[in-house]
């Protein structure tokens, strides 16, 4: 099977090929993927070398022209560094395009912290109006990512991974999906973590939701999950713990509840180790997940 980034490289080909619309802005990293579909459209592939603002700033000004560019680099090269870039030349003038990251929260270990992006997400957050997909397989990788492209003058980011579900989903770009019923709590799972919720909450009375857009929030499906009665939600995601549990708060303002966030914690761990020695650090292994979640649910509510 291969990767989400690879998925990325041929479909974004075949769009290009399609669309006249599109161009893709690269800062060196893809470059290779993307060698073929230079050749066709040497106006509509730029690299701009390793100059990450630069990358933003010729997006932005692409879409300025009336093109609808496809942004490409590792997540912490794509929205942390150049973070001025996209709130100025997307946001400020107004005008769309597609961020496509790799390299997720972790997913080259021994590119150390600085090829590590587990806050993009909260980080975006803080601007107005990005769509925000998070796939978990590459098949739903293509779906988004076509979806992406055809969302008229929309700013929309798609994170990436090398972490991936053993089968896809039919994802729409919009709403939750409901994988299991029950009647203990509600089970948000983001992208490349479900297998791993899916294992860690077997045999629990739970109610699992599978997440792919996490920006708009799918707030009707947390509340049509939950009831009308007191709820108890989990919400898992591959970035920075925490991130939705504002979103999950809001849908359920009207109603009592208690939300907790798992993902990746904020401490830096500074030795190289492997992705799954990373999941594990932070409990997103199967085992790990399933402590908290059962603590979490089993714990009586503070008065």
């Amino acid at each position: 099977m291969d990767t989400m980034r690879e998925r990325f490289a041929s479909v974004t080909s075949r769009l290009l090929d399609e669309d006249p619309r599109l161009a893709v802005v690269l800062a060196d990293i893809g470059v290779d993927g993307f060698a073929a579909a230079a050749r066709r459209h040497p106006d509509r592939v730029v690299n701009v070398g390793i100059r990450e603002q630069l990358l933003i700033g010729v997006g932005g000004g692409l879409a300025l022209t009336g093109l609808r560019p496809i942004v490409h680099t590792f997540a912490s090269f794509l929205v942390e560094r150049p973070f001025e870039q996209v709130k100025l030349d997307f946001g400020h003038q107004g005008v769309g395009g597609v961020l496509v990251s790799a390299g997720a929260s972790y997913d080259w270990p021994s590119g150390g912290f600085t090829h590590m992006a587990p806050g993009d997400v909260a980080l975006l957050d803080t601007l107005d109006d990005w769509t925000v997909h998070v796939p978990g397989h590459p098949d739903e990788a293509e779906a988004l990512l076509r979806h992406a492209a055809a969302a008229g003058d929309d700013r929309v980011y798609v994170r990436l991974s090398v972490q991936t579900n053993g089968a896809p989903r039919a994802v729409d770009g919009a709403h939750f999906l409901r994988l299991r019923e029950g009647r203990g709590g509600v089970v948000v799972a983001v992208g490349p973590l479900l297998d791993n919720v899916l294992a860690a909450t077997e045999g629990m009375d739970v109610t699992v939701l599978y997440a792919t857009t996490v920006r708009p929030f799918d707030g009707e499906a947390l509340r049509a999950a939950t009831g009308a009665a007191t709820a108890d939600v989990v919400i898992v995601e591959p970035y920075l713990a925490g991130t939705s549990t504002r979103s999950a708060n809001d849908a359920l303002a009207d109603r009592p509840h208690r939300v907790l966030g798992l993902g990746v914690g904020r401490r830096e761990l500074r030795r190289y180790g492997q992705l799954d020695e990373h999941l594990a650090a932070h409990g997103l292994d199967p085992r790990g997940l399933r402590e908290r979640i059962a603590g979490f649910l089993t714990a009586p509510a503070r008065a």
